[in-house]
C-alpha cells in the first residue's frame, strides 16, 4: 500500500512586521529598522464595545444586553466591535500579517498598550510567530534593545485594563440613563468624572459659603544709615499680634479667636488710621535681625501628573494640550514615555544628565552621588521611568528648535530642565527676619538671600501659585544689630480683604485626584474635556466653574448613591483594580461583586432601589433662600437649562453665571424684573405696537408687538447693539435697530458678458453673527466698534472694495486663531468662527474643532491633522432626490400591488 507523502508545512515568506498605534511613531521607527521590517500603524484602538447601536450586529441586536455590550449572565463577556472607521485599516492590517513570519507588537508599554496588542492578535489572529515588543523611548539603541528580548503579552495587564474598561461602562451606561430620567438629557456618569465634578462643586460650595472680612494694618518703609530703603509690616501693637486673613472664619468673616490673651488685634480702618497717625513721622529702632541657613531640594523629574500641573502653571497649557504636545515628543522620538507615575531615572539618563551638568554647569553642580526619588504613588503604572529627553545624550532644546513647532519645545524645554535640574546640588541660602519698632508697635520685614543657587541655575521656580515673585521673595535687607535706629521714610495704612478658596483650576484638579489616588494620570486629560463637554463646568480664566447642573447631578449621587462619588470608596475601587494587574485579584470575581452584589446590593439593585424614590423636583432645586415675603427662592435644573423660581415667577439665570455670584439678593433682584415683564420703551408711529426691551437667556433684546397684538404671529425681535444695556437704551435707539436691515444707498455692480450692471442697495444690517454690510451678494462684517446704525455709505463702500473672503460669506468669519503655514502646501492654516462653531481651514478643506477641545489648545500640528482626517473622509455625501420618473415607476408599482390585492380579494 502506498503511503502518502507528506506536504511540508509552507514558511511565510513576507517581512516581519511591526505595528505600533500612530503613523508618526511608525515613521520614527523606520528610520531605525530599515527596509527589512514592514512597519504599519493601527492608530489607536482597533476595537472596542459598541458606541451604538449601529455597531451591533444584525444577530446579536434583540438581546437585551446588546447595547451594554456585556452579556452580565454568561460571566461578564464583552462584545468587541470594529469601528466602521476602523475596518480599512484592519483589512491592511491582516494583509500585511497574512504572509509575515513574525509579527512584533510595539504597542505603548502600559496597560492601555498592552490592551490594544492584545486585541489586534485577536482581531489579525497571525499565523506566524507573536513578539511583544516593550521600550519606554523611541531611540535606536532602545528599539534595538527590545527586538533582542521581546516578551510575550502580559495576560495580567490584560486583565485588569480589560476589567476596567468593563466597570467604566457598567457604571457608565447604568446611571447616566438614571439622570436622564431625573436631570435632564445627555448627561453621563463615570466612575472618575462624577468624583472630578463633585470635587469642582465641593469648592464652590466653599465660595458660596465664604464670609468675606475686612482688616487693616501699617506698611512702612525704612532706611538704615547708608543703606537702601526696606519694607517692612505691622506685626503687633502693644504686645498683641496684629490680625491676618488666616485669622478670619471663612464661613463667618469673624476672628477665629478673640476676647483672649492669644487673641490677635483687628485693626479696623478707623483703628489703623489712628495708629497711622501716632506713628508717623515718629523713629524707628532695630529690636533683632534674625538669620537661619535654608536649603532647597530640587524636585524629582517629572510625572504624568507632575508634568500636566507644571506645563499649566508655567505654559498656561490645559491637560489635553500637555498630553498631546507630550504625545508627538514621544512618538519623534524626543522623550520617555508619557504615562508614567515612576519617578526613577535609569543610570543611562543618570550618566547624561551629571555629563550634562559637568559640562554646562560647571562641576560645582554636580552632587558626589546621584539622587534618587521615590515615587509616592501607590500602584504605579508600568512605565519604568520618569518623563525626560530621549537617549544616551541629551540635546538640549537650542539644538531641537528647528526640529520642533512652539508647543513641542516649550514643554520639551520644562522637561529638559526638570530633569537635569534633578540631578543638581541643593540651592542654600539665609532667610532673614528683622523685627523693629515704633512706640509699642513692632514691624517685621523678611528677605531671603541666595548663596548657591543650585538646581536653581537650570531649573528656576518663576512665580509659584500665590503668585509671590521671585523679586518678593529674594528681597535683601541691611545688616543691622539690634538697638541701631532706623529713619521712617514713610508709613500708610493698608486695607485688606479675606478672599474665598481659589477654584480648582486644571493643574490643581489633577493634583486634588492623584492625592486621593482617584483614577490614572493617564486619564485626567480626557476626563476634564469631558466634564467640559457635558456642561458640568465652564471655564473662567484658567478656573473650572461648575454649572447649575453639576450641582443636580452630585446632589443625586451623593444623597441617593454616595458610595459611587465617595472619595475612599472610589480609590479602594482603583486599588482593586490594580490588584487585577497584580494578579492577585481575579476579573470575574470583582465585576460580579461590584454589578450584581456579594452579601450587599450590586450596582444593578442599587439602581433598581433608587429610581423609584428620587424626586426630580427636589435634586433639581438649589434653594438660595426666602424673599422678603417668606417664599422659597431657588435655581432649579430644567430641560433647557437654569432658571429661578419664587412662587409662580420663572426667570432664566444667564448663561455661565457662576454660583457663588447667584446670592440671594441678585436672584431677587433678577426675579422682581422677571415679574414686572418687559420694559415697554413706547409706541411704534406706524404699526401702532410696542416696543419692549427684554432679557432672554441668551442676552438683552428689542421686541416689536406681542403674540396678542399680531394674532399669534411671532413678534419681530433683535439683538441690543454691542455698547447698549437695556436699562438706559432709548426708544430711538430700539427704533434704529428694529428697522435694520439699513439701506445706505445704491451702488451699480460690475458690466459682464450677459449685460451692464444693476443699481444694487447696499444694506447694513445686524446677524447672528454681529453687524455686517450686504450688497447684493457680496457681505462684509463691520469692524468692531463700528455700528450698522451709523454707518455711512462711503464707509461700506471701502469694506465692499475689500478681497473677498472665501466661503459663506456670512459677516466674513472671524479668525479665531492663526496657526501658521502648513508644512506640505504651505498654504496659511487658521481657526475659523464658523456658523457651527469653530473650524480649521487651509483655504481648501475645512475641519470642525471638536467639542471637547479649546480653540487655544489647537496647534499647528493639531490643525493639520484635523484636516488630513477630514480630507480622508472625502467630501460630504449628499442624499439622492429622487428622480420625477422614479417617484412615478414607484407610485405606478404601488398602484398595480393595490389593484392585484383587490382583485385577489373579490376573487
Amino acid at each position: 500500500m502506498a503511503t502518502k507523502k507528506k506536504t511540508a508545512k509552507k514558511k511565510p515568506t513576507g517581512k516581519p512586521v511591526v505595528i505600533v498605534e500612530s503613523p508618526a511613531k511608525a515613521k520614527t521607527l523606520g528610520k531605525f529598522l530599515g527596509k527589512d521590517y514592514t512597519i504599519e500603524a493601527s492608530v489607536g484602538h482597533i476595537r472596542d464595545l459598541p458606541a451604538s447601536a449601529a455597531e451591533i450586529p444584525p444577530s446579536l441586536k434583540k438581546e437585551p444586553w446588546a447595547r451594554l455590550g456585556i452579556d452580565v449572565e454568561s460571566d461578564f463577556r464583552p462584545l468587541y466591535v470594529v469601528p466602521k472607521t476602523k475596518r480599512e485599516q484592519i483589512r491592511k492590517l491582516k494583509r500585511l500579517v497574512k504572509d509575515a513570519p513574525t509579527v512584533f507588537l510595539a504597542t505603548d508599554e502600559d496597560r492601555e498598550g498592552e490592551s490594544i496588542s492584545w486585541h489586534l492578535v485577536e482581531e489579525l489572529k497571525p499565523k506566524g510567530e507573536i513578539k511583544r515588543l516593550v521600550f519606554h523611548e523611541i531611540t535606536k539603541a532602545a528599539i534595538l534593545k527590545a527586538l533582542e528580548s521581546p516578551r510575550d503579552i502580559n495576560e495580567d495587564l490584560v486583565e485588569a485594563q480589560e476589567t476596567r474598561r468593563l466597570v467604566d461602562r457598567l457604571y457608565g451606561y447604568s446611571v447616566s440613563p438614571l439622570l436622564w430620567k431625573k436631570i435632564r438629557p445627555k448627561l453621563s456618569a463615570g466612575r472618575v468624572q462624577s468624583v472630578a465634578v463633585r470635587l469642582i462643586v465641593e469648592r464652590e460650595q466653599e465660595r458660596i459659603k465664604f464670609r468675606s472680612a475686612n482688616y487693616w494694618d501699617l506698611k512702612g518703609q525704612f532706611e538704615a544709615e547708608g543703606g537702601p530703603a526696606f519694607e517692612a509690616t505691622l506685626h503687633s501693637v502693644g504686645g498683641k499680634r496684629v490680625a491676618a486673613g488666616r485669622d478670619f472664619d471663612p464661613d463667618t468673616g469673624q476672628l477665629k479667636k478673640s476676647g483672649g490673651d492669644d487673641a490677635p488685634a483687628h485693626l479696623t480702618e478707623e483703628l489703623a488710621n489712628k495708629l497711622l497717625d501716632r506713628l508717623n513721622g515718629q523713629p524707628a529702632e532695630v529690636v533683632s535681625l534674625e538669620q537661619k541657613p535654608y536649603t532647597e531640594r530640587p524636585s524629582a523629574p517629572f510625572t504624568t501628573s507632575t508634568m500636566q500641573q507644571d506645563a499649566a502653571r508655567k505654559l498656561r497649557f490645559t491637560a489635553q494640550r500637555t498630553m498631546r504636545t507630550a504625545q508627538r515628543l514621544y512618538e519623534n522620538g524626543h522623550i520617555t514615555y508619557m504615562r508614567t507615575d515612576s519617578t526613577t531615572l535609569s543610570a543611562e539618563a543618570l550618566k547624561a544628565s551629571r555629563e550634562l551638568i559637568r559640562q554646562d554647569y560647571g562641576p560645582q553642580y554636580l552632587p558626589d552621588d546621584t539622587r534618587v526619588y521615590q515615587t509616592k504613588v501607590k500602584n504605579a503604572q508600568e512605565a519604568h521611568e520618569a518623563i525626560r529627553p530621549a537617549g544616551s545624550v541629551f540635546r538640549t532644546p537650542r539644538d531641537l528648535a528647528a526640529e520642533l513647532n512652539d508647543d513641542e519645545l516649550r514643554l520639551y524645554e520644562l522637561i529638559f530642565q526638570r530633569t537635569v535640574a534633578s540631578q543638581m546640588k541643593d540651592a542654600k541660602g539665609k532667610r532673614t527676619t528683622l523685627l523693629l519698632k515704633i512706640e509699642d508697635a513692632q514691624f517685621q520685614a523678611t528677605g531671603r538671600m541666595i548663596e548657591f543657587d543650585g538646581f536653581r541655575r537650570a531649573y528656576v521656580l518663576e512665580q509659584d501659585e500665590q503668585g509671590d515673585s521671585a523679586n518678593d521673595r529674594d528681597r535683601l535687607l541691611p545688616v543691622v544689630e539690634a538697638g541701631d535706629p532706623l529713619t521712617t521714610v514713610s508709613l500708610a495704612a493698608d486695607g485688606h480683604q479675606t478672599q474665598p478658596p481659589a477654584r480648582l483650576t486644571e493643574a490643581s484638579l489633577v493634583k486634588e485626584l492623584e492625592a486621593r489616588g482617584i483614577g490614572r494620570p493617564s486619564t485626567y486629560a480626557s476626563i476634564i474635556q469631558t466634564i467640559l463637554a457635558r456642561e458640568y463646568c465652564f471655564k473662567k480664566g484658567s478656573a473650572l466653574v461648575p454649572t447649575f447642573t453639576a450641582f443636580a447631578v452630585v446632589r443625586l449621587l451623593h444623597e441617593h448613591l454616595d458610595h459611587l462619588v465617595d472619595y475612599t470608596f472610589t480609590a479602594k475601587m482603583e486599588n482593586d483594580l490594580d490588584e487585577i494587574s497584580n494578579g492577585r485579584q481575579q476579573r470575574l470575581g470583582y465585576l460580579r461583586s461590584f454589578f450584581l452584589g456579594n452579601g450587599r446590593p450590586g450596582l444593578k439593585d442599587q439602581l433598581a432601589a433608587v429610581e423609584k424614590t428620587i424626586d426630580p423636583r427636589v435634586v433639581c432645586g438649589i434653594a438660595l433662600g426666602e424673599n422678603d415675603a417668606g417664599q422659597l427662592v431657588e435655581v432649579r435644573v430644567g430641560r433647557y437649562g437654569p432658571f429661578l423660581s419664587c412662587g409662580d415667577t420663572r426667570v432664566s439665570v444667564p448663561d455661565q453665571m457662576a454660583p457663588d455670584e447667584l446670592t440671594l439678593e441678585v436672584a431677587v433682584d433678577l426675579l422682581a424684573k422677571g415679574e414686572e415683564g418687559p420694559r415697554s420703551l413706547g409706541t411704534e408711529p406706524h404699526s401702532g405696537l410696542s416696543v419692549y426691551v427684554k432679557i432672554g437667556r441668551f442676552g438683552p433684546y428689542f421686541q416689536l408687538g406681542d403674540p396678542e397684538s399680531l394674532d399669534g404671529e411671532k413678534p419681530k425681535m433683535a439683538s441690543l447693539l454691542q455698547g447698549m444695556e437695556p436699562e438706559t437704551v432709548t426708544f430711538e435707539e430700539a427704533l434704529r435697530v428694529l428697522a435694520l436691515p439699513r439701506e445706505l444707498g445704491v451702488q451699480k455692480t460690475a458690466d459682464t458678458d450677459d449685460g451692464p450692471g444693476q443699481d444694487e442697495p447696499v444694506l447694513a444690517a445686524n446677524g447672528r453673527y454681529g453687524p455686517y454690510i450686504r450688497w447684493g451678494k457680496e457681505t462684509r462684517s463691520i469692524p468692531e466698534g463700528e455700528s450698522p446704525i451709523e454707518i455711512t455709505l462711503e464707509r461700506a463702500q471701502e469694506l465692499l472694495a475689500q478681497p473677498k473672503r472665501r466661503g459663506r460669506q456670512r459677516a466674513a468669519a472671524k479668525v479665531l486663531r492663526e496657526l501658521g503655514e502648513h508644512p506640505d502646501s504651505k498654504a496659511p492654516v487658521r481657526i475659523l468662527d464658523g456658523r457651527y462653531g469653530p473650524y480649521v481651514t487651509d483655504g481648501t478643506t475645512n475641519a470642525s474643532v471638536p467639542r471637547s477641545e479649546s480653540v487655544q489648545d489647537v496647534d499647528l500640528a493639531r490643525g493639520v491633522d484635523l484636516l488630513a482626517e477630514r480630507a480622508a473622509k472625502g467630501p460630504a455625501k449628499k442624499k439622492k432626490k429622487a428622480t420625477k420618473k422614479k417617484a412615478k415607476k414607484k407610485t405606478a408599482k404601488k398602484k398595480a400591488a393595490k389593484k392585484k390585492a383587490k382583485k385577489k380579494t373579490s376573487g
